[in-house]
């Protein structure tokens, strides 16, 4: 009985564990890089912006290939993590966080960019005039004004990593206790006729599903 609770707890608590992580990333760098395409103006921006929303139409075995082919040992980015941590990041729980954060960080770019647009320019700067400066105007101004966004896109962005399966399946495998998430789990029971533990782990999925696009139906007009 113990071992069927680990089995079957054990696809719940690692895609928690590894939404969170991959939600938390998604909003530090969805947050930043939004901030930064709403505030400047460049040329080829349109591309860059392209660039960072492809990974929402691409197929997530595509994205999972690239990022085998990024973070493989043949590629500097991977030989430098084996050099420095004595073992390739493929097939690692760091491996999940890493594909579900490409994967949900457009989500949180495209919330962060569409909140620091909305924010009237002449605000900040009257705050300025009054000899505030721009650390206290991003914290006390900014980022309150586009707080509403920024919570929309993280919890998008940690729903979209819970439910991430195609770039996990490929650059993180299906470990157990390791690497395999629930989408993975649900894909392993059907694939061998275990059809009640892969339905208990889709009413999970959904459930948590459920209650994070709920919590941003709550916070949208």
């Amino acid at each position: 009985m113990s071992m069927l609770n680990e089995e079957f707890f054990s696809p719940i608590w690692l895609s928690i564990q590894i939404a969170v992580v991959s939600g938390i990333l998604a909003t530090l760098f969805g947050t930043v890089i939004g901030l930064w395409m709403a505030r400047t103006s460049f040329k080829g921006k349109m591309i860059v912006e392209t660039l960072l929303m492809m990974p929402l139409v691409l197929p997530p075995t595509v994205v999972g290939f690239l990022l085998l082919i990024i973070f493989g040992k043949h590629s500097v980015i991977g030989s430098a993590i084996e050099w420095l941590f004595h073992q390739p990041v493929i097939f690692t729980w760091w491996a999940a966080v890493i594909a579900s954060t490409v994967v949900a960080c457009p989500l949180m770019y495209q919330s962060a960019k569409a909140g620091f647009s909305t924010i009237d320019a002449d605000i900040e700067d009257a705050a300025k005039v009054d000899g505030a400066h721009s650390i206290q105007v991003f914290t006390l101004i900014t980022i309150p004004l586009a707080m509403p966004s920024l919570l929309s896109g993280a919890v998008l962005s940690f729903a979209r990593a819970l439910g991430e399966f195609g770039a996990t399946f490929m650059f993180a495998g299906n470990i157990p206790g390791k690497t395999q998430t629930l989408p993975t789990a649900i894909y392993v029971a059907i694939d061998s006729g275990r059809m009640e533990l892969a339905w208990a782990w889709t009413i999970c999925i959904v459930i948590l599903s459920f209650f994070m696009l709920l919590a941003v139906r709550s916070r949208t007009p």
